[in-house]
């Protein structure tokens, strides 16, 4: 059962563009870099996310999510070793068009990966994120990565973990999960940092 949240945002913003995100290559333990246009995107965020006073700061370990975190004003962002992307096993570096010509009829969100997490173990390290950030008095923000914010951004609000399938989201966005009357609620998804929040 999901704790009842406290009045306080949680903001996640996914990592700016890699050459993995260019090329679409899932990236889960490979520790790669920001591009030129993922730093930038970073330094983008600083304006928006230096307008509003947070509470705790988290970051992912991965050098593409602690590098955004920098880039967009906080450089002391406390690092979270259970905030990393879903571990994708044997299809690490993989495409899904390359996976798909061995397995026509894969889903990541269904099938999971071999050797790595299920999305189901990914919705409980989630969940131990999401206690973890509920027991923060204020707003809270985290810099991590696409698939696993979007599983935390399901759990947040109530669904379940492979629900995440139904929120996209872009390097270097921004989305903000409020809450109203004791129930977490979606406030912004999958915004640019350029977009009035």
């Amino acid at each position: 059962m999901n704790p009842v949240p406290r009045a306080g945002q949680i903001w996640l913003v996914r990592h700016g563009e890699t050459e993995w995100t260019k090329s679409k290559q899932h990236t889960s333990r490979t520790d790669i870099a920001l591009t030129p246009a993922g730093e930038e995107a970073a330094r983008a965020l600083a304006p928006v996310l230096g307008r509003h006073a947070f509470a705790a700061v988290f970051t992912s370990p991965r050098e593409r999510a602690r590098g955004t975190a920098e880039l967009a004003g906080f450089p002391d962002a406390e690092v979270d070793d259970e905030h990393v992307e879903i571990d994708y096993g044997e299809y690490e570096g993989r495409t899904s068009a390359e996976i798909r010509e061995e397995r026509p009829d894969w889903v990541l969100w269904r099938d999971g990966t071999p050797g790595g997490e299920s999305i189901d173990d990914a919705g409980k390290r989630a969940d131990r994120v999401r206690d973890r950030i509920e027991a923060v008095d204020g707003d809270v923000l985290l810099f991590g990565h696409g698939h696993f914010s979007r599983i935390l951004g399901a759990r947040l609000v109530g669904l379940q973990a492979a629900d995440g399938r139904l929120l996209i989201l872009d390097p270097g966005a921004i989305s903000v999960i409020g809450s109203e009357h004791n129930q977490r609620a979606i406030s912004v998804w999958n915004r640019s940092p350029r977009a009035q929040i």
